[in-house]
């Protein structure tokens, strides 16, 4: 990949004309998005954000940290935070914003001895899934750099309401796969990212994989638009 999402958050920290990103997907047309919105503070976060911050405890790991504005808030509380990104540039971001602990690394290849009592996965945090297939890898994953008492709070959205009904009220979702399985693609400057797969979860089936995997799962707060935060622990 390009890393175009990453050079323009490093544009936006260093002021090297940062321009707004075009993202657009297999089920949308192109929107455009403020960059700087990566950088907000915590009362500027939904509430959903706003939620999983204040349940956060002990150790903390932040995955898929974008410009580090989770964990700056958690680490100014007096949190220790380990932020990581398979951005380089996005990790550069961070640690230019001041994140203590920042690591480019893909989260199925972080293996550390450590446990976190929290792990968060914010901004549709089931996205880095990819595809129904790589849930279970994932959350296995998940399941092993997880605390005894830990907790992992993650966020997403159902996008049934994206899809048009028949008569009868039922929605007209693709015929294969799981209608919340996206491709997703980014424009930075002209230039255009590499296609990926993007996953977004109802809660329900959130919930039935988690079970699956011996992990428990709760709805802890529901947003405006057909979003939530749920928490999974062991």
């Amino acid at each position: 990949m390009k890393d175009l999402f990453g050079q323009a958050l490093l544009d936006y920290q260093t002021q090297n004309a940062p321009e707004n990103i075009i993202t657009e997907t297999s089920i949308s047309e192109a929107d455009e998005m403020e960059i700087s919105y990566m950088f907000r503070k915590y009362n500027e976060m939904p509430k959903i954000e706003q939620k999983a911050l204040q349940l956060a405890k002990g150790e903390i790991l932040d995955v898929g940290c974008g410009a580090g504005s989770h964990a700056l808030y958690l680490q100014e509380k007096g949190f220790e935070v380990t932020a990581i990104d398979f951005s380089q540039k996005a990790i550069q971001t961070c640690q230019l914003r001041g994140v203590k602990k920042a690591l480019a690394i893909e989260l199925l290849s972080f293996n550390t001895s450590k446990k976190f009592d929290t792990i968060l996965l914010l901004m549709n945090g089931t996205g880095i899934f990819g595809s129904m297939q790589q849930i279970s890898k994932y959350l296995n994953h998940l399941k092993e750099l997880l605390s005894d008492d830990g907790q992992i709070l993650i966020d997403s959205s159902d996008l049934i309401y994206m899809y048009d009904q028949d008569e009868d009220g039922a929605y007209e979702v693709p015929a294969n796969g799981y209608y919340g399985e996206l491709s997703f693609t980014i424009t930075y400057k002209k230039q255009n990212e590499d296609p990926f797969n993007w996953l977004y979860l109802d809660y329900n089936t959130l919930q039935n994989a988690a079970h699956v995997h011996g992990l428990n799962c709760e709805l802890i707060i529901e947003g405006s638009h057909f979003d939530y935060l749920a928490r999974i622990t062991k």
